[in-house]
């Protein structure tokens, strides 16, 4: 089907089903009946199997309308495409509408007090009991867990393997008894993250993604799909020019919960946007040390967003070199979220230490400083990165491991 082909098909259809006084969940599920919820979706799977080009169309009609599309906001999309890609038929149906409709609201349970970067040295136990799996354990740094109804869990079913192929994965319902959750104080004086604990809770055999011992291979591509996110930074707005209608007062309230843990974001990834009006309303422009500061990051900014396309087009012609181009994506964001810290403290000084409403940029500058450092642990920290850059992206030979053999033979935290 041709861009124009596309257009126009779904400004007939839009025009004929949307009513911006329907339950924005009806809506919804119009939208996964219709095809058009998640268009580059395949067919069997509330899709059109649309390509980038066609999906550029798709997104610029409901934009230019105003009209509101399926849910994103939040961990959402880690589950969803990771389900997408290792998913039976079952998991599919049962898991991809509600995740579109926003029924389900998703958190990732990956990293624990002893294994963040070292995903594959989980310890969190999965035992199958009476036909369901029993899980123990915890986990941390865990996005919107306090507002989930499901987590995309790793845990280890068999302790007599090595790490990486003992782990499972599971898609385990947090509306139970045996699921804890604490949030989580940051020095920036937000609560985004938070703590997860098993006790006994329950997974339906049924939940298993994937067969068992295939966890870290699944993982990874949570994993690479997080990463790529680090890249293309985050952009979830109400649609242009939202109209009247009860539909855009739930969507509203709908993105207030879900992006409330990321609206100290921006200041993680370092502000970029802010250090040429920073240089210039107070005079910093004039100094030839910052301004070659000042190029520096806006040369590094530029080229990864022209990387970031490049993988992007790439993955779109078929190729599956998405884990390294995601460390590349996330590695570079690190760089230049450093970088902008740095420019920042070179402009404002020690008014960048100072918060508050008349402090730099009303205490934006302050939160940037000490939210920056989270962006080289989140998604894998920078060392993690530069490991999978140099073996899959550059070919140099792995490092040697010290940690081969069974896992429960491993010294671990």
């Amino acid at each position: 089907m041709s861009p124009e082909d596309v257009r126009k098909e779904l400004s007939e259809w839009l025009d004929a089903n949307w009513d911006p006084n329907r339950p924005l969940i009806e809506w919804r599920n119009i939208l996964v009946d219709g095809g058009w919820a998640a268009a580059s979706w395949p067919e069997d799977s509330y899709g059109r199997g649309f390509d980038v080009r066609q999906m550029a169309v798709v997104n610029d009609v409901f934009s230019e309308k105003g009209i509101v599309g399926a849910a994103q906001a939040g961990p959402r999309r880690l589950a969803a495409e990771t389900i997408l890609a290792h998913g039976n038929t079952d998991q599919k149906k049962r898991f991809l509408r509600p995740i579109l409709t926003g029924e389900h609201a998703w958190t990732q349970l990956f990293s624990e007090p002893g294994s963040g970067s070292d995903l594959a040295g989980a310890s969190t136990k999965a035992e199958l009991i009476d036909g369901k799996w029993i899980v123990n354990g915890q986990k941390v740094w865990n996005t919107s867990a306090h507002h989930a109804d499901w987590g995309i869990l790793v845990a280890r079913t068999d302790w007599d393997l090595p790490k990486h192929q003992g782990l499972s994965y599971f898609l385990i319902n947090l509306k139970q008894s045996g699921v804890e959750v604490r949030p989580l104080k940051q020095m920036n004086g937000h609560a985004s993250f938070n703590e997860v604990f098993m006790t006994d809770a329950e997974v339906a055999a049924e939940d298993m993604l994937g067969t068992e011992g295939e966890g870290w291979a699944i993982a990874t591509t949570t994993l690479s799909i997080e990463r790529q996110g680090f890249a293309r930074g985050r952009n979830q707005r109400s649609p242009r020019e939202a109209k009247e209608g009860s539909i855009y007062v739930e969507f509203a309230e709908e993105l207030a919960i879900a992006n409330e843990p990321y609206s100290w974001y921006p200041q993680r990834e370092g502000r970029p946007d802010l250090v040429m009006k920073r240089a210039m309303d107070t005079g910093a422009i004039n100094d030839p040390v910052v301004r070659q500061e000042m190029a520096k990051l806006m040369s590094m900014s530029r080229a990864a967003q022209l990387a970031a396309k490049s993988a992007a087009a790439i993955r779109k012609a078929g190729s599956n070199e998405v884990v390294p181009a995601g460390s590349i994506g996330k590695l570079g964001a690190s760089v230049i979220a450093r970088q902008s810290a740095h420019v920042h403290t070179m402009i404002s000084g020690a008014d960048a230490m100072l918060s508050g409403s008349d402090s730099a940029e009303a205490g934006v500058i302050a939160e940037t400083l000490v939210s920056v450092p989270a962006i080289s642990i989140a998604g894998g920290t920078d060392e993690i990165q530069k490991n999978i850059i140099s073996e899959r992206v550059l070919g140099m030979p792995k490092e040697q491991r010290m940690d081969t053999g069974p896992f429960r033979d491993i010294k671990r935290n």
